[in-house]
């Protein structure tokens, strides 16, 4: 099973995590979303350590859909430099990953 994408990012409070993911869902760059948190990130900004309270956003996709939704979420994100990164779904069931392909189509 190759092509699905499990992309993360963060931001600073669960509202804008969620119009986040609801954009992203609603423009079909991702199948499904997920808002978690709060989470305590500990960082490098400016060359100092720091760290913060944040919310995570899971986003599920395909490989064939990641540059639109890579640009979406650096279009729509506060930070100039956010955290952006996808890690492959290596397995899933068949019916779960037909879904998500099916969900991201362009309309």
């Amino acid at each position: 099973m190759s092509g699905y994408l499990q992309v993360s990012t963060a931001i600073e409070t669960r509202d804008a995590a969620v119009r986040l993911a609801e954009g992203a869902v609603g423009a079909r760059l991702a199948a499904s979303a997920q808002v978690i948190g709060p989470v305590t990130s500990v960082f490098w900004h400016h060359g100092e350590q720091g760290s913060g309270e944040e919310w995570q956003v899971l986003l599920y996709t395909t490989a064939e859909r990641y540059p639109q939704l890579e640009r979406f979420v650096l279009d729509q994100h506060p930070w100039t430099n956010p955290q952006l990164s996808a890690v492959p779904i290596v397995q899933g069931s068949t019916e779960y990953l037909t879904w998500l392909s099916r969900s991201v189509e362009d309309a």
